[in-house]
């Protein structure tokens, strides 16, 4: 245990034995095996970890023969859930995370989506919630159109697909129906489908918002403890004005912003040329000024448009690996910021004031 007090986890910065992190450690005849337990199956600092951990324990010199590393997951509970336990309506949730923007069009859905699918595809239990109860693209993104809605009781059963537990209004009203709410009928809209939705056991329950700063996001504040939001925007100025006020609203409502996405960030032509059709870098900028994670770019490709209207979301991760590798990034990297702030002691739950 002496040497694995060395290694520190990259983005908590305690020592993996102080963080109890260190599960077993079995040594016979010169082999070492060890097994580390992660606050997330989609840690990003995995290889990192092991490697330290190896190296830490080969500085014992010739007794040392192999080194094995095993990995375990444990995604722990946000603070803010675990503080307001007695009035969470989703106990069963570990982390809620709201992504939302600040105008629309910026493809916030598309990132929820791939977000979702990249934290499923680690091992996690994720639901999906299309939270944009003026447009929601859920139906469409995965391929929900011809499934149909169940209940028990007075709950509603989520859909399974993809790996996700996922749910949408979209579902659950007619095609082409415009849903048009006053501030009291989107407040019920929005409670209804959060909790209301028998979602089970999640580590992460993955939020669609509306675009703007409205009645949605307030509700949304009042209601769920959250671990936090991701804000998403395009990299141009007049996008970057709005996505400005979006992380401004999440902090006045006390939810932290675990980061910012760069969408359409560039284009690749059929030459392999890379053209910055809106100006590349803007969001990732804007996050260094305000002092907020960035989470990493999507470019715009052809593939990832053609899977999302195909309902088809899966083929964005096998197919394709430079985007694969992109929205394993981001996914890898909001896993990281969470267990940040699951570690974090200044988790509460988000509240509002109005004076």
């Amino acid at each position: 245990m002496g040497q694995l007090k060395k290694v520190q986890d990259p983005e908590l910065h305690q020592d993996l034995v102080t963080l109890n992190m260190v599960k077993q450690v079995q040594i016979a005849d010169g082999q070492v095996c060890i097994t580390i337990e992660l606050t997330t199956p989609a840690c990003p600092m995995k290889d990192r970890i092991r490697n330290d951990v190896i190296a830490a324990v080969r500085e014992l010199g010739d007794p040392i023969k192999q080194v094995e590393i095993r990995f375990t997951a444990d995604v722990k509970k946000a603070p803010s859930a675990e503080n307001a336990a007695a009035n969470n309506p989703l106990p069963t949730v570990k982390h809620i995370v709201a992504v939302g923007a600040g105008k629309g069009g910026v493809g916030k859905s598309t990132v929820s989506v791939n977000l979702a699918m990249g934290l499923a595809r680690t091992g996690a239990a994720v639901g999906l919630m299309d939270g944009d109860i003026y447009g929601p693209s859920l139906p469409t993104m995965l391929g929900l159109d011809h499934l149909q809605p169940r209940t028990e009781g007075n709950m509603m059963l989520p859909f399974q697909v993809h790996g996700l537990q996922a749910m949408t209004i979209g579902a659950l009203v007619e095609e082409e129906k415009p849903l048009i709410w006053r501030g009291p009928m989107a407040h019920g809209a929005f409670r209804q489908l959060a909790t209301q939705t028998q979602w089970g056991e999640l580590d992460y329950l993955i939020i669609d918002l509306p675009p703007g700063t409205g009645d949605v996001p307030l509700t949304m504040s009042q209601l769920l403890p959250l671990t936090g939001a991701v804000v998403v925007c395009t990299p141009q100025k007049v996008a970057l004005d709005d996505a400005r006020r979006a992380v401004r609203m999440f902090q006045q409502l006390k939810i932290r912003v675990l980061g910012i996405v760069e969408n359409m960030s560039y284009f690749v032509g059929d030459d392999g040329k890379e053209y910055d059709i809106f100006g590349r870098g803007g969001a990732e900028m804007m996050a260094q000024m305000m002092e907020i994670p960035f989470l990493g770019t999507i470019p715009i490709t052809m593939a990832l448009r053609h899977n999302c209207d195909a309902g088809d979301p899966e083929s964005n991760f096998t197919l394709g690996e430079p985007l694969a590798q992109q929205l394993e990034g981001l996914s890898r990297a909001l896993a990281g910021q969470i267990s940040i702030q699951s570690m974090s002691e200044e988790g509460q739950r988000p509240s509002l004031t109005i004076s």
